[in-house]
């Protein structure tokens, strides 16, 4: 980590750019107290990336969208004594 007063940042920024694309963190200092950093960018992850993550991880039963049982929906209709 580097730590540059504004006026150095002012005068050294192409320089300073460099090392933080290079990894380095740097910091602008006011009167010797930071105020704000200047970090690299995060390479941003593109949906291709996420697309098919949990492929293999995931089941779903084939009569998952058929009909409820009677005294299910009995239940969710507020029909039933002894809901499930």
């Amino acid at each position: 980590m580097i730590t540059v007063n504004v006026h150095e940042a002012k005068t050294h920024l192409s320089r300073l750019l460099a090392k933080v694309a290079g990894g380095d963190e740097v910091v602008f200092a006011r009167g010797g107290k930071p105020v704000a950093r200047l970090v690299p960018v995060q390479k941003a992850r593109r949906m291709d990336d996420l697309l098919g993550i949990d492929r293999g991880r995931l089941w779903i039963a084939e009569d998952f969208d058929g009909p409820l049982p009677e005294e299910i929906v009995a239940a969710f209709e507020g029909r039933s004594e002894n809901p499930p």
